[in-house]
């Protein structure tokens, strides 16, 4: 399971052969999500409010990487949302 980034408490993960669509998962203490990356919606799991706006402003910033990393299971870290 790569590891994408880690930003304030918040992992964000890409498991090798998985299931359509295009998504991340995210850790954040006890909670944890599937974030689809087309749409930034939560497919399984729940984070906190705060933790999902979070997240999904980084996402927005890396939505085309996070698509390119999907197709071509080329995972590597992307910048943290600062």
């Amino acid at each position: 399971m790569p590891e994408i980034c880690r930003f304030l408490g918040i992992v964000i993960t890409m498991y090798f052969d998985e299931h359509n669509p295009p998504h991340f998962h995210v850790t954040y203490n006890e909670y944890r999500a599937s974030i689809e990356v087309e749409s930034l919606n939560v497919m399984a799991g729940n984070i906190p409010a705060r933790v999902r706006g979070l997240v999904e402003e980084w996402a927005e910033m890396h939505r085309h990487e996070l698509l390119e990393m999907w197709k071509s299971h080329d995972f590597h870290k992307l910048e943290p949302l600062v």
